[in-house]
């Protein structure tokens, strides 16, 4: 490959799903663009992209191309600078996904800084309950709730949140205030069940047991997979709910919840940042890693 122009241009049109949007970002002739994609495909030996009149996607070969191509051409950015250190500022496409409420709580609030600090930067920020792909989904970086669960990943671990029990004001007055795990089950107490995929099992009301923890099933017949839904349907008196002090610490403090059960709260919730199994992370991945941990340092034992 002679140059690294025909990558950049695949890498546009597969991001903008489009030649002509890709051209105009980039400043070229749309035939331009198009001639550039297909030599690539022709020195490639394989199709990259599907095109028909309406849109332009990737193949699954192209898939796997792009995911590499973005990172040589990080690679080549970060090697233009890698003795500049600070005095060159951070460029191009940051992909991360985030907990939905940590996003939405702690980290989107923090964010003009960030911004403010790398104007130069593009982010895309994903924000879900679920174990995303990071190699198949394209993340440069994920902060993760919980076990990782996957050997092939690099998790750097941060902290941990903590947990709490609670429920709202109108849903004690109805059941009354547990005093203890015999209580629960005495004064008949509904739970609202998460489960990152409707229709799974679910993960029962966790206690402390000696030096382990131990798990109560209790009945509960709303079932969510939002960590939005899961703290409304507590405000809303439809159970009790086991959550980290960082999403739920407003409706404590303004009463919508009460905090029962102090001394039996469900094991902390481990916070990692994750990544794939690179030997060298980007200037902007390292960046970012770096603030993150900085804004949830407060928040984590």
């Amino acid at each position: 490959m002679q140059n690294l122009e025909p990558l950049l241009i695949f890498i546009t049109v597969a991001d903008m799903g489009s030649f002509t949007l890709a051209a105009d970002r980039l400043g070229i002739q749309k035939g331009r663009a198009s001639t550039a994609v297909r030599k690539l495909e022709e020195e490639v030996g394989v199709r990259l992209l599907h095109r028909t009149t309406r849109s332009v996607q990737l193949t699954e070969d192209g898939r796997v191309f792009h995911a590499r191509a973005r990172d040589l051409l990080a690679d080549v950015d970060d090697l233009h600078s890698m003795f500049a250190g600070d005095r060159v500022a951070l460029r191009g496409r940051l992909r991360v996904d985030l907990p939905t409420e940590v996003a939405r709580t702690t980290i989107v609030p923090a964010l003009p800084d960030f911004m403010a600090t790398h104007p130069e930067l593009e982010l895309e920020l994903s924000s879900t309950d679920r174990q995303v792909d990071l190699v198949q989904e394209g993340f440069d970086c994920v902060l993760r709730l919980g076990p990782i669960g996957d050997e092939r990943l690099i998790a750097r671990p941060l902290g941990k949140l903590r947990i709490v029990n609670a429920a709202s004001p109108a849903y004690l007055s109805r059941h009354g205030v547990p005093q203890s795990l015999g209580d629960l089950q005495r004064q008949e107490h509904r739970t609202i069940h998460f489960e990152t995929t409707l229709g799974g099992r679910p993960f029962g009301w966790e206690y402390p047991d000696g030096e382990s923890y131990a798990t109560l099933q209790l009945p509960g017949a709303l079932h969510v997979n939002s960590a939005q839904t899961y703290e409304a349907a507590a405000v809303a008196g439809l159970g009790l709910i086991q959550a980290p002090l960082l999403g739920i610490g407003r409706y404590l403090e303004s009463g919508a919840l009460v905090e029962i059960l102090p001394d039996f709260r469900r094991r902390s919730l481990a916070v990692s940042l994750v990544v794939a199994h690179r030997r060298n992370l980007s200037r902007r991945v390292r960046a970012f890693m770096k603030w993150i941990e900085k804004v949830l340092a407060p928040y984590l034992e």
